[in-house]
């Protein structure tokens, strides 16, 4: 087999360490990362740093790059786009690409009704407007969200995060009118009780929540993530999806799903909302949507999307005609056949390599995840379950060092995700988890 990963230095090698000192010496001590890696280019699955060393990039800029690194359509499409039009701002002109993607997206999410589209710039602003319209539409403030939830860094959507030490220690306070309700993370569940006991319980605590926290009658919105990303890669079960389009449904509440992180293809269908065919009101995406390029979309029912008045929505960057051009040419790519094909097959081999796992190493305490988003969380007793950050840490070093980007994940910051471009080949794929395995073995 042809390797990928080639080592010229350590990592991180000396232009890295000087490239990160003056990072260190010029930004916030609070804009961590998670490797010593700094890079010079990158192409497909592989990133060159500015020592020279190729690494396999399973990190994927935390679930940004489904299509890759420097994909060409999309380099293209960017270079066209910006000798033609940079920025004009659709608050004051309209321009094809942002029409365009909007009726893409449109067409592309679940749902037969008709649909509208909101363009902005992160998910954490996509999260802010899906609220904000939710809440002009109902004529409610409350918002239910659920443990393990993150949605941004903005201050709304900080509020509805949860992993308090790591994202909100300190920043208080925040919105109210936010309703936390329980997670079906069927692998922590309480002791003596099966998953689908388990289920009944949450749905049960959804239900009390109703009754004890906040009336319905209250409620604007549930947000979820149909696969919770820093919470540790937790697929919400289907028959929980289920009965929240049923509170919803009976309640006059928005369902939004929030599909930054698992969306785009990433769990091997464009929405990870559609593994369960329940359909959401509202559905908000980013990430990959730009293939590496700032953009984000809240799209929607379009009498929720149509409710707030004229200027009430929109901003000064969002929907940026080169973002918009980079956008389209990454979602004609992920819905091709091709890419959904190259979706399963990508995380059929992640998913029987990460459970073989599970059988050799008492320290893997569960794999788990949707498609080509998957995720080993790290346990130091699995009777107990009780979390082993700190050789998570390790094993992460001792990987990056061998050649791979990795980043954790959980509430316990016990778990490595792994995003890898889904346009990585198979002997990459392999390389990179050999990689990963050795490095566990070493533990």
């Amino acid at each position: 087999m042809t390797r990928s990963i080639h080592l010229v230095t350590e990592i991180p090698g000396p232009q890295s360490k000087i490239l990160v000192a003056r990072r260190h010496a010029a930004t916030p001590a609070g804009l961590a990362h998670s490797t010593g890696v700094a890079v010079s280019h990158a192409h497909g699955a592989l990133v060159t740093d500015v020592d020279g060393n190729t690494l396999i990039d399973m990190a994927g800029g935390i679930g940004m790059l489904n299509v890759g690194h420097t994909p060409e359509a999309v380099v293209e499409a960017i270079r066209d786009q910006a000798g033609k039009l940079i920025h004009s701002c659709a608050l004051v002109t309209t321009y094809e690409p942002y029409v365009e993607l909007c009726e893409k997206l449109n067409a592309a999410a679940p749902g037969h009704f008709t649909k509208k589209t909101l363009l902005s710039n992160s998910g954490s602003e996509a999260v802010e407007n899906a609220v904000n319209l939710a809440r002009y539409y109902t004529g409610r403030q409350g918002v239910m969200c659920f443990d393990g939830a993150y949605h941004g860094r903005s201050q709304l959507a900080l509020s509805l995060t949860s992993k308090y030490a790591l994202f909100k220690k300190g920043f208080g306070p925040f919105s109210g009118e936010v309703y936390r309700v329980a997670t079906p993370n069927v692998y922590r569940g309480p002791a003596g009780l099966d998953e689908e006991a388990f289920i009944d319980w949450t749905i049960a605590e959804f239900d009390n929540a109703l009754i004890a926290r906040v009336d319905p009658a209250g409620v604007a919105a549930v947000i979820i993530e149909p696969v919770q990303g820093e919470a540790g890669f937790v697929p919400i079960p289907q028959r929980f999806m289920e009965h929240l389009r049923k509170r919803c449904d009976e309640h006059g509440m928005v369902l939004i799903a929030d599909e930054v992180q698992a969306g785009m293809g990433r769990t091997g269908k464009l929405f990870s909302i559609e593994h369960t065919g329940v359909v959401p009101d509202v559905i908000v995406t980013a990430k990959s949507l730009g293939a590496g390029m700032p953009i984000a979309a809240v799209i929607g029912r379009a009498d929720v999307m149509d409710s707030a008045h004229k200027g009430g929505v929109g901003g000064t960057f969002g929907g940026n005609p080169v973002a918009c051009r980079a956008a389209i040419e990454a979602l004609n790519q992920i819905q091709s056949p091709e890419f959904q094909q190259r979706a399963h097959e990508v995380g059929e081999r992640m998913r029987l390599r990460l459970e073989s796992w599970r059988e050799k190493f008492p320290l893997v305490g569960d794999v788990r995840g949707v498609g080509p988003m998957r995720l080993v969380e790290f346990v130091r007793d699995r009777d107990t379950k009780t979390p082993a950050p700190d050789e998570t840490l390790e094993i992460i070093q001792r990987a990056v060092a061998a050649g791979l980007i990795l980043i954790r994940a959980g509430l316990y910051s016990n778990c490595i995700r792994l995003l890898p471009p889904i346009v990585i080949t198979d002997e990459q794929l392999e390389e990179a988890l050999d990689v990963l395995e050795a490095a566990i073995a070493a533990q």
